[in-house]
């Protein structure tokens, strides 16, 4: 294993021994008391309100391990930096909160945009990095070893569940055209086109592909080429606004197919109120839901409920994720140091074993990607409610859609 030992090494073995010195910003211990977790979150910017559910997450997590004792008998701590949702200053937050803050360990950012420079930064130190919000294709080519994405499946996989039950409809059941509304954006990107190359190896008949830039509000020549080409699937590759937008077009315009489906939309809890109360037969991916019933969700669906008053959504789950499987390693591995022996021995624990979440058992490859799919969600009788697979289901899949 070569490990490095220029700059930024000498840099680490600084921040290690003002740690060992007691030279730590105020509120926090030295020495062994604690364990330092650094985080960068977009706090502001385009991504704060995502981020502030990651934050959640993350502290959820974080007040759930301390009051059963901590990690390795020793309490956990956050240091939270605010990236506004900027590649190049999450990037000097990782460098900080190696170099400066003493971190033994860091967790991920949100979003793929900011993903992939902070996983640049853990691997020039050697860290692990588990991440909770990076899904797009772009971030397994990247050759990060020390990456693992904390969710069931990347966004190319998330329609996995739902292509594989439209080829299993009969014939005449199964839509035979299809139509993509697809946000420039490698999240949105992927999971639409992970489901059209499923679809049309198997015959299904793309006859509208549009993609717009993540600015557009006006979605009426959009709607208008969808609703001239009388697909009987429609595919959102959206984030929530866009997809708001394009279904109020496409009713103005009395397109009615028969299947829909729009990713992360549909699980705002505004959608509904959003689109008029139209959501009868509307399907999302999602990775996960309060009803699961992984024993350590049900844990923390009531902690959260009891702080917040809510229940926890996805970007919450997948932070809590986060540090489930950090916890997992560090207690099989027996360390929790910054040191690069301890770091590696994280990572090579991770790519070898599987750790039991609030979504599920999760494993990964040699790039980072878990082996899975996410959940499939739809509309039905006014509540939103998992219809794939058939062994999570609460309630059968609805097709044709009713009209919205």
């Amino acid at each position: 294993m070569k490990t490095q030992h220029g700059p930024r090494f000498a840099a680490l073995l600084a921040a290690a021994s003002l740690a060992l010195t007691g030279c730590l910003s105020a509120g926090s211990q030295a020495g062994q008391d604690t364990i330092r977790i650094g985080i960068s979150l977009p706090l502001t910017g385009d991504f704060s309100e995502p981020g502030k559910g990651v934050r959640r997450g993350y502290e959820a997590w974080a007040e759930h391990v301390n009051s059963r004792g901590g990690l390795l008998g020793r309490q956990v701590e956050l240091r939270i930096l605010d990236d506004q949702s900027n590649a190049d200053r999450v990037a000097a937050d990782y460098e900080k909160l190696i170099n400066s803050d003493g971190a033994d360990l860091i967790f991920g950012p949100f979003s793929t945009r900011l993903v992939i420079p902070a996983a640049q930064v853990a691997k020039d130190y050697g860290m692990l990095f588990v991440e909770p919000a990076g899904a797009a294709e772009e971030v397994f080519q990247q050759g990060f070893d020390n990456l693992f994405y904390a969710a069931p499946a990347v966004a190319e996989d998330h329609y996995q569940h739902l292509a594989e039950a439209i080829l299993a409809m009969p014939p005449h059941q199964r839509p035979a055209t299809a139509a993509y509304a697809v946000m420039d954006d490698p999240f949105a990107k992927g999971t639409a086109h992970g489901l059209k190359t499923r679809l049309e190896a198997a015959g299904v008949r793309t006859v509208a592909d549009e993609q717009y830039p993540p600015s557009t509000t006006d979605f009426g020549s959009i709607a208008a080429k969808i609703a001239d080409s009388d697909a009987e699937l429609l595919v959102g590759g959206t984030q929530y606004q866009d997809a708001v937008n394009l279904i109020v077009a496409l009713r103005q315009l009395g397109h009615q197919p028969a299947m829909a489906a729009f990713s992360t939309a549909p699980t705002n809890p505004e959608f509904p109120r959003a689109i008029g109360e139209r959501t009868e037969g509307i399907l999302s991916p999602t990775g996960y839901t309060p009803a699961a019933p992984y024993p350590s969700n049900q844990e923390f669906v009531a902690h959260f409920q009891q702080k917040h008053g809510t229940e926890p959504t996805e970007d919450e789950a997948n932070a809590y994720t986060t540090g489930q499987v950090v916890a997992a390693a560090v207690q099989a591995v027996g360390c929790a140091e910054a040191d690069p022996d301890c770091q590696r021995k994280l990572i090579d624990w991770l790519h070898t074993n599987t750790v039991d979440t609030v979504v599920g058992p999760l494993s990964w490859d040699e790039t980072g990607k878990p082996q899975g799919a996410h959940l499939i969600q739809q509309y039905v009788d006014g509540r939103i409610q998992i219809v794939l697979p058939a062994h999570a289901a609460q309630t059968a899949l609805v097709h044709p859609k009713p009209a919205w």
